[in-house]
């Protein structure tokens, strides 16, 4: 009889869309199912999730995964989860949901700004981050002040992944990568601490934290609710979890200090592990995995999300494209580049750097057309990932190669065009669920099955494609990289001003 075979399952539970992956011990996928979640906005800039319904998501996404896979859920060895970091989900007693606000939520903007004016400094010297909108401990001091009797009601204070595993196994726990990025750690230590409490005026609220554990660290067991309703078999193991970048990052195989990672999705997320978090106010945030383990985080929500939004509104629109992804890759292609192209900035969804930044196509003529416009796009969107990776390198932060993720990186075009711009080797994974790999491969860590986070991608993860830099390609984009940021600087007194409109 053939050996029995044993599978890890990851989970990525996203502001919108909860996938389960079930994956055997090499890495390849044996099933998936996704399932798209539905967000209201109550009021302007308000971006709220119905519980109930993220649960009955995964519930049968889960479920659905399992039947397509055909094996046995006792031979399942362990669970991992990784959900979007911040935002707020909140639990009473009795474990009834009672709000999840969504990473995209703006309603604390003021309450951040004030924060940030006051206490910036003594800030960023316990958690090495400041206070912004959608921080977690930020929306959860706006709802003390603004909604007294819900914050009343509140038992536990959770990040989206933890609700997931508080639903598969009633323990109310989160880890240390998704605590610490989302402001509510000590670092380098990743422990609570009173006084970071009290500058967000939330001293009130330790006991509302959940039990703080390591990634790889036993959160709970499937209880028998979630069994009958997802068809996982109970008692089946459930690790703490983790950050959804963390797990981007490693289910591309990046893990060890020194090592970068990528990733080329709605946000631009750009990532440098390291042994210790870097100290210093311009990164935008660290967060830690474990002894020794931190990642810097340098991120905005200026990246593929500017592509989706023009397949959306010019090209699906018209219905005539099979595939319109693979056309706006057609169309970069027939393009040479040259100096003189058109530019674009890629702030539909703002900036760090500004809310009155916006979006913009400049030094278009006659002569250009569409596959123009969609080089400048790409361009634009790689420029912004490089003024992020520039931010980590004028810390000291040092890296070879850097791995590309994120459905950008499925690109034909932008990988070769990220290693060309930012002049680093780039190497995309094999993998196209990434977080979810990243998470089953810290489950398998924490059943016993890998020794280390090393060993596990060494097992899991592939390189599907390499990119080298092309040299002759160096200059070009460094000159038209200086001609981004000077045509952001002019553009700054514009967009100032239009916003007083």
């Amino acid at each position: 009889m053939a050996d029995k075979k044993t599978y890890l399952l990851g989970l990525d539970a996203g502001n919108t869309v909860i996938k389960a992956v079930l994956f055997d011990l090499e890495g390849k996928v044996v099933a998936m199912h996704a399932l798209d979640g539905q967000s209201s906005s109550p009021s302007p800039g308000y971006v709220e999730r119905d519980l109930n319904e993220l649960w009955a998501n995964a519930e049968v996404a889960i479920r659905t995964c399992l039947q397509e896979a055909g094996v046995a859920p006792s031979d399942i060895a362990a669970i991992g989860c990784a959900g979007h970091g911040n935002g707020l989900y909140l639990i009473d007693a009795d474990g009834i949901p009672l709000i999840g606000i969504q990473s995209l939520d703006s309603r604390a903007a003021d309450l951040a700004g004030e924060l940030a004016k006051r206490h910036g400094a003594a800030f960023h010297s316990i958690c090495l981050q400041k206070p912004w909108p959608s921080q977690t401990p930020v929306l959860l001091a706006w709802v003390k002040q603004y909604q007294p009797e819900l914050y009343a009601r509140i038992a536990t204070v959770m990040l989206c992944k933890d609700f997931i595993n508080f639903k598969l196994t009633g323990a109310r726990t989160s880890d240390l990568s998704d605590m610490s990025g989302c402001g509510l750690l000590r670092m380098p230590e990743c422990d609570y601490d009173d006084d970071l409490l009290s500058l967000y005026g939330l001293a009130d609220a330790r006991d509302l934290m959940p039990e703080l554990i390591n990634p790889t660290d036993l959160c709970g067991h499937v209880n028998a609710a979630a069994a009958r309703t997802t068809g996982l078999a109970e008692g089946t193991p459930v690790i703490g979890g983790y950050f959804d970048v963390v797990a981007s990052a490693m289910g591309s195989g990046v893990v060890s200090p020194g090592e970068a990672s990528i990733i080329v999705g709605t946000w631009s997320i750009n990532q440098v592990f390291s042994e210790r978090p870097v100290d210093n106010q311009d990164v935008f945030m660290a967060a830690g995995f474990g002894q020794g383990r931190f990642v810097n985080i340098e991120s905005s929500a200026t990246s593929a999300g500017n592509l989706e939004w023009y397949v959306r509104e010019f090209i699906e629109r018209g219905g005539h494209h099979e595939d319109p992804f693979g056309y706006c890759n057609d169309q970069v292609a027939t393009v040479t580049p040259a100096l003189d192209d058109p530019m674009f900035h890629p702030f539909l969804y703002g900036s760090r750097q500004g809310s009155e930044f916006r979006a913009g196509y400049y030094g278009v003529a006659g002569w250009h057309g569409e596959g123009h416009l969609l080089r400048a796009l790409f361009e634009g969107v790689m420029f912004e990932h490089r003024r992020h990776v520039e931010v980590l390198r004028n810390t000291g932060v040092r890296f070879e190669t850097a791995a590309l993720s994120g459905g950008g990186s499925r690109s034909p075009i932008w990988p070769q065009m990220f290693a060309d711009g930012l002049n680093v080797p780039m190497r995309v994974a094999d993998a196209h669920e990434t977080g979810a790999l990243g998470a089953a491969i810290g489950a398998g860590v924490g059943a016993g099955l890998f020794d280390s986070y090393e060993t596990g991608i060494q097992v899991m993860t592939r390189v599907r494609a390499q990119f080298v830099p092309d040299i002759q390609m160096i200059d070009y984009y460094n000159t038209r990289y200086a001609h981004y940021l000077a045509l952001r600087d002019a553009m700054r007194f514009l967009w100032s001003a239009s916003c007083e409109f």
